[in-house]
């Protein structure tokens, strides 16, 4: 019983350790890419695009345009942060090209308003 009983303070004191992990390598954060560059590229790249959501499809997708040209992006609420977000606001989008029925879009992960 007292085996178990140290056993259990251990493994108390190993749970209760805060991990800190410190990874400064490359991330997911995806390259910088057009929206004609997001539409070819493969399922599952991550990208990041700038440029402007400029209208409302239905439910959480959106059209997303820069220079280029425009492709579909899938925003969640969340990913606003309850921030207004207009067609004139300069936005940068960090997502995961998809293929839909409707063809490729983004589904984005973060929106980040830009200056």
């Amino acid at each position: 019983m007292k085996n178990f009983a140290k056993i259990a303070c251990v493994m108390a004191l190993v749970a209760a350790t805060p991990v800190a992990a410190q990874f400064t390598g490359p991330g997911a954060s995806g390259a910088l890419v057009t929206a004609t560059e997001a539409s070819a590229a493969r399922a599952g790249t991550y990208v990041t695009l700038e440029g402007n959501i400029v209208a409302h499809l239905r439910e959480d997708y959106f059209t997303f345009r820069d220079a280029s040209g425009e492709i579909r992006v899938e925003v969640d609420e969340d990913a606003f942060q309850n921030r207004p977000v207009s067609p004139e606001t300069r936005v940068r989008l960090l997502g995961e090209v998809d293929n839909g029925r409707s063809g490729p879009y983004v589904w984005v992960r973060m929106v980040e308003i830009l200056p």
